[in-house]
């Protein structure tokens, strides 16, 4: 299949299909006759694993490591839990910061009168 059927079976935008490609996360596959790259199911397969890897948040060189272990029939799953484990952890520390970013916008929002008045505590707090 070309790069626009395999972009829609992986849910993978064709820019990023060629910038996985680029960074070597998966190989470039055989071209047709006429130039065109060729994917194939297990093309889509791949794809569709570092997509969910990417939603579930996992940064490139990471997704890397999960390749290699998906690959890995040998492997002990303990690798995979720990990795899985880890990204859950930094994920939480992100969403305790936004949290605190929310709430700190909130208590400002709340302090302002939002009315003709230009004293404004936000513009005031982003000053200081």
């Amino acid at each position: 299949m070309n790069i626009g059927a395999a972009s829609d079976a992986s849910a993978v935008s064709q820019r990023m299909i060629r910038h996985y490609e680029k960074i070597g996360l998966i190989p470039s596959p055989p071209r047709r006759d006429s130039g065109y790259r060729d994917y194939s199911q297990a093309d889509v397969h791949l794809l569709r694993f570092i997509a969910n890897a990417r939603d579930l948040g996992f940064p490139i060189g990471e997704i890397r490591v999960l390749l290699d272990l998906w690959s890995d029939r040998e492997r002990a799953s303990a690798e995979v839990k720990a990795l899985a484990e880890s990204r859950a952890g930094d994920l939480g520390r992100k969403a305790d910061a936004l949290n605190a970013m929310r709430e700190a916008l909130l208590d400002l929002a709340n302090a302002c009168h939002g009315d003709e008045r230009p004293e404004c505590p936000i513009l005031t707090r982003l000053a200081s």
